[in-house]
């Protein structure tokens, strides 16, 4: 079993690789998501982060990187593993570490995030990533006692605009800050380029899931492309 330490440390200065298809999509298995994590690992992911109880045990048994788990509920509001049960679920599943919505949103439950948190630590040995929005976002996560602060929700919950890459800005303001044992970077994050930003502006790892793991909407940005020029 690894500890809290060595998890951590896999992740610092690595890229993770979100896998994650939606219902109804071809790609929606838990042994395909398995397959593509693995597949993501031999190119040099140092982590994977995949959504779904399924996914989650499917990927523990094809990859000896640690997992990031997810449980998505719902259709608005907070629904990145919601309650402390889903959370629970989710470390039950196998994940190394549960990304838990980190917003100061009210959760479904009425839990707050420390009282989330506290639980998980007490009842399992998983970490918790807080997926955060925001600066206070992550002053909030951090003191709720979260392992790990992530930007994935920037943009998405009204307290920033949404910016055309990763929210180098945000990050930048959570690692002067010195918030939690890690910062890692998510959210709109498509070229190399721009995770090499990502680190630069203080993120210690970075999540890409899109632009690796998705083909439909890979294909439908060089479709668009191809498309839209006229001869």
């Amino acid at each position: 079993m690894l500890s809290k330490t060595e998890i951590l440390d896999r992740l610092r200065a690595r890229l993770i690789v979100s896998v994650q298809a939606y219902p109804g999509e071809p790609m929606r298995d838990p042994r395909t998501m398995a397959q593509v994590a693995a597949s993501a690992v031999t190119g040099g992911a140092g982590a994977v982060r995949v959504q779904g109880l399924g996914d989650i045990q499917a990927t523990r048994s094809a990859v000896e990187v640690p997992v990031i788990g997810l449980w998505k509920d719902g259709t608005d509001g907070v629904v990145i593993t919601p309650t402390f049960q889903h959370a629970f679920a989710v470390a039950l599943a196998g994940a190394h570490i549960v990304a838990v919505d980190g917003t100061r949103r009210e959760r479904p439950d009425g839990l707050s995030l420390a009282e989330t948190v506290g639980r998980l630590h007490e009842q399992t040995n998983a970490l918790v990533m807080a997926d955060c929005g925001s600066l206070g976002d992550a002053r909030a996560a951090a003191e709720a006692g979260a392992d790990i602060i992530g930007t994935t929700l920037a943009g998405y919950t009204g307290e920033r605009s949404p910016v055309a890459g990763p929210d180098l800005e945000l990050i930048s303001a959570i690692g002067d800050a010195g918030l939690a044992p890690m910062l890692i970077a998510e959210g709109r994050i498509h070229t190399p380029d721009q995770a090499a930003a990502a680190r630069r502006a203080g993120a210690e790892a970075v999540v890409v899931g899109t632009a690796i793991t998705h083909p439909t909407t890979i294909s439908s940005w060089f479709a668009e492309a191809v498309e839209s020029q006229t001869h």
